[in-house]
């Protein structure tokens, strides 16, 4: 009699422990060798196992929660990696806990963990639980594979005929799904099917889901409200506050992001990710000492990492010129030189390491070079390569070197150009504001630019309305191309769309759009805090195994954030059994 043919396990299946003691690694490595493990790796410390999954895929990985130190758990190797999108899919991660520490880890487990295990476990309850999971990665094999060849219409396809027909692993399916929608720009479609969900089974992740809809399709307030009655019934869900902040940021009220960024760094005190937040926000808000205190335990903790954004390093420039810690500068200088090592390519980085070059000048009193360095930056003024992030760096050193009684005949005209360049909306606004806050003139500048912007644009909408669409297009593209104001050239845009039917000649008016696009470069449409904000809490991790260089898979429209599947659900899973014929042997 003919038996089923199992399926065949990836060769070599690699797992990765996490565990500082030595013990507790050699039993596992013993288990997982009887399980079919052909390769093991062992980690005794979470920055090492980091290092690890930055550069390597495993097929299992199994941390210790605990290692005995209050700056390092495997929850905070866990909470950063999914940040980062250093999980694929085919990664299995499970937590090994004590009975002590359950709790917070099953509270954690739904938007980040593949199971746990609870201590002490027999080899058969973790080749079950092994099973079960492998078991989850083969029902939802199609899927991965149309993630994998960058198919992501009938990736979400194939999650939404698995959600509507409650086939196994459904709430998986749709998890994946309301991700590849929200990430395709089809928001009302993800938040379709994350109320479904909602629906058909409450979950915190879909909650979060629909208010990550709602900033994508520009309803930010509306996302504050999802958000606090979701906090409301879980004042302990991290994600929910990092979502809160980026609404509050976005719609410049920064007050209060500043105490929800506070409150989810409590929650996850070692969590370099929202160190970064929490510092970044505090330095624009012009509390330096909580900026440099926090900035300064977050490159303690990171710097090494993917998970570290260097603008925190920049910001952390700032704070020690402010307090004229020499020392301190000159620690932020020894790590950019360590890091153009590494990045020696980087036009970011080496921005980065002027700016804080300028700074240590502006602190020894060499003026004249100082003054040097902040006109060669400002010669990048109008250059694509220029973001936001460099125009509130340039913002920053004007003041320094205004208040520094520094005779600069250009900064005025310099910090105007920024403004009119990247004063698009409040939130966008206030941060530039901010940066420059240092010289109050520079900073009301600033929302002065805001201001004219939106007359500009009022004026050109006149036109239109008044029945003169071409004349409405020539105006926004000629403030546009005066102020390279991305605001400008979008609203120009949608009038040509919207009224091409009526514009005697719009493809002259669409080349010239798409001309004036490629010379501003990129250019932020939200307000954001370094490059690693835009990642999405809640969110799942849409990396593919054959990602190059540790690269998560990127899905356009929106790069970003992100958490591996949950945990099955009891209602979720096929029977138990079926897994136990999966071992990789």
């Amino acid at each position: 009699m003919a038996t089923e043919k199992e399926p065949s396990a990836p060769s070599p299946v690699l797992a990765l422990i996490v565990d500082s003691n030595a013990t507790s690694r050699s039993i596992l490595v013993g288990q997982l060798r009887e399980y079919g493990v052909t390769r093991i790796v062992q980690c005794s410390r979470v920055q090492d196992a980091r290092s690890r999954l930055e550069h390597t895929v495993f097929d299992y990985v199994l941390c210790d929660q605990s290692f005995g130190d209050a700056n390092y758990s495997g929850q905070t190797l866990l909470d950063d990696l999914r940040r980062a999108q250093l999980l694929p899919f085919s990664t299995v991660f499970f937590m090994v806990t004590a009975e002590a520490s359950y709790a917070a880890v099953a509270e954690a487990a739904e938007s980040a963990l593949d199971g746990y295990l609870l201590k002490p476990f027999t080899p058969s309850a973790l080749f079950e639980r092994l099973g079960l999971a492998r078991l989850r990665k083969i029902h939802l094999k199609p899927i991965f594979d149309a993630i994998e060849a960058e198919d992501y219409e009938q990736a979400a396809r194939l999650c939404v005929e698995r959600f509507e027909s409650r086939q196994p692993y459904w709430l998986y399916a749709a998890r994946i799904g309301s991700e590849l929608l929200l990430r395709l720009g089809r928001h009302d479609e993800a938040r379709a099917l994350f109320e479904a969900v909602i629906a058909a089974r409450a979950l915190p992740w879909a909650k979060l889901g629909v208010a990550r809809a709602q900033i994508e399709s520009g309803q930010a307030a509306r996302a504050i409200t999802t958000l606090q009655e979701l906090i409301g019934e879980d004042a302990s869900f991290a994600d929910a506050y990092d979502v809160l902040g980026r609404a509050q940021v976005e719609l410049g009220n920064f007050s209060q992001a500043i105490e929800t960024y506070r409150t989810a760094s409590g929650l996850t005190p070692d969590s370099v990710v929202r160190l970064q937040k929490l510092g970044m926000m505090s330095y624009y808000m012009g509390d330096r000492e909580t900026a440099t205190k926090v900035l300064s335990r977050a490159t303690m903790l990171g710097i090494d990492s993917k998970l570290f954004d260097y603008q925190s390093l920049v910001l952390l420039t700032f704070s020690y010129y402010a307090d004229n810690d020499r020392k301190g500068i000159e620690r932020c200088m020894a790590d950019f030189a360590r890091i153009l090592e590494r990045h020696h390519h980087s036009a970011r980085v080496q921005r980065f390491a002027e700016v804080a070059r300028t700074l240590q000048l502006i602190q020894q009193r060499q003026f004249s070079h100082a003054v040097e360095s902040v006109r060669a930056m400002a010669r990048e003024i109008t250059a694509s390569s220029f973001d936001f992030e460099a125009a509130c760096n340039l913002g920053s050193l004007l003041a320094v070197l205004a208040v520094t009684s520094i005779e600069l005949s250009e900064g005025e005209s310099w910090v105007r150009a920024l403004g009119m360049r990247y004063a698009n909306t409040r939130g966008l606004t206030e941060l530039m504001a901010n940066a420059c806050s240092l010289h109050a003139p520079y900073g009301d500048l600033v929302r002065d630019c805001l201001q004219q912007i939106n007359k500009s644009a009022e004026v050109a909408m006149a036109k239109s309305l008044g029945g003169d669409p071409t004349g409405a297009v020539h105006n926004l593209l000629e403030q546009a191309e005066r102020t390279l104001n991305s605001k400008l050239l979008d609203m120009s845009q949608q009038v040509l769309l919207r009224h091409s039917a009526r514009i005697p000649s719009p493809e002259p008016l669409q080349e010239a759009i798409d001309t004036l696009r490629q010379r501003m470069g990129s250019a932020p449409t939200r307000a954001i805090l370094g490059q690693d904000s835009e990642r999405r809490p809640g969110g799942v991790v849409l990396r593919a195994r054959g990602a190059v260089d540790g690269a998560a898979t990127r899905i356009s429209p929106s790069p970003q954030d992100s958490s591996p599947l949950p945990p099955a659900d009891p209602g979720d899973d096929p029977d138990p059994a079926e897994a136990s014929r999966l071992r990789p042997l």
